[in-house]
């Protein structure tokens, strides 16, 4: 009956021409926490304005496996001086078999970094904590609409082209 629906088959001998992805791995690849003004912070007076920017990257590794990076970097600055400072770079190898070529750059760049970021934002949150402040939890992003908004600037601005990473402010 599935035969008859046109579904995938799988094969018994490893043939599966289905779609297949995977996070491999997910780790930190780079984190620095700086905090310029202590002890002296800890006796400033209201709430510093946060400075988040962030980047996503993907870059392709193997024939099936892929590394995407968060790129997560966050200025905390009170009266022209800076609070903290905090510099993540987030990975996670993907493994993708049988993806249709015109999937793989949305999905590495739009779903891989919503996957990813829970993770991320849990290691912003820590890291911030651990520097002596109160945790930092980076509200959610919509990396589709993002993604889709910059393959649509993108492809205004080259007549086609779609977007090779992902760049913002929160």
């Amino acid at each position: 009956m599935a035969e008859e629906a046109g579904a995938d088959q799988v094969y018994s001998n490893g043939d599966d021409t289905a779609p297949q992805v995977g996070i491999v791995s997910q780790y930190v690849k780079d984190l620095s926490f700086e905090n310029p003004n202590a002890p002296a912070v800890y006796q400033w007076q209201g709430q510093p304005a946060m400075d988040v920017e962030f980047n996503i990257g993907a870059q392709k590794l193997s024939d099936e496996i892929n590394e995407v990076v968060l790129k997560i970097n966050i200025t905390a600055r009170s009266d022209d001086k800076i609070a903290f400072q905090l510099e993540l770079l987030y990975a996670g190898l993907i493994a993708m078999r049988n993806v249709p070529e015109e999937q793989v750059q949305p999905f590495l760049l739009a779903e891989a970094p919503r996957i990813l970021f829970p993770f991320a934002r849990q290691t912003v949150a820590h890291a911030v904590q651990d520097g002596g402040f109160p945790p930092l939890l980076l509200d959610p992003i919509d990396f589709g609409a993002l993604y889709m908004q910059r393959a649509a600037q993108q492809q205004a601005e080259a007549g086609g082209t779609t977007a090779g990473e992902i760049t913002g402010q929160a």
